[in-house]
């Protein structure tokens, strides 16, 4: 009898430990799947000709099941606004309309109030610094981890989320190319109005004669040529 009770507790932890070993085992290759397709899209990000059609079906897939499907939901909703926000700053740092604010063509399309170019400043200035404080925000772990901390899973899975995706923010968080661009970008449109508000402060102190703006004083010259010369 007692023969008989040792093998079916035997056949029951048998079951279990297989039972174990098939969850161990789907947990390794949903995190490996989850590591690979984290790996192809930074490489698809870091690439020398940016595919954005490629990046856009990674970031809108989801490749694993369960729970790890919450955490790769995440991190990539993570992901999506991050990269959305820097293209956006891309975008306004290379908007070539920075680089004729201050042409004789615009001074006589948009002059002598310039209306349209002072509310484009406006409008790009604090575009800029809202993109800057978003940008900031990304490179904390905080803000990482608010994509998964109401998900409701289990510790081990935020865990991965945290150690495994996110990982050490510190470096990222000290480089500050990104932000030092963007000021100095606001630093040119600042200036820039300073430039437009001398002139439509004294429109009738300047004219445009060909190519060239020229003044009616030396003063009003040499303020336009000193902010002229800052930029």
């Amino acid at each position: 009898m007692k023969k008989k009770i040792l093998i079916i507790l035997l056949i029951i932890i048998a079951i279990a430990l297989v039972g174990v070993g098939y969850f161990v085992f789907t947990d390794m290759r949903q995190e490996e799947k989850l590591k690979t397709e984290l790996y192809e899209l930074d490489q698809l990000v870091n690439a020398e000709n940016i595919d954005m059609d490629a990046i856009d079906d990674r970031l809108d897939r989801t490749v694993t099941t369960g729970d790890y499907a919450v955490v790769e939901d995440a991190f990539k909703s993570y992901l999506r606004e991050n990269f959305d926000n820097s293209i956006q700053i891309a975008e306004i740092l290379n908007d070539e309309k920075l680089t004729t604010l201050l042409t004789v063509e615009n001074y006589q399309n948009d002059g002598k109030d310039f209306t349209e170019s002072k509310n484009y400043i406006a409008e790009t200035r604090t575009a800029l610094e809202e993109c800057k404080t978003k940008y900031t925000e990304f490179l904390t772990e905080e803000k990482a981890m608010s994509y998964i901390n109401d998900k409701g899973l289990d510790s081990y899975y935020t865990d991965f989320y945290k150690n495994e995706l996110i990982g050490d923010m510190s470096s990222a968080a000290q480089d500050t190319t990104v932000q030092d661009s963007i000021d100095q970008v606001i630093g040119i449109l600042n200036t820039t109005e300073e430039v437009l508000n001398l002139l439509s402060k004294n429109q009738d102190g300047w004219e445009i004669d060909g190519e060239n703006i020229v003044f009616d004083s030396d003063r009003l010259s040499d303020e336009y040529d000193t902010l002229i010369n800052s930029l």
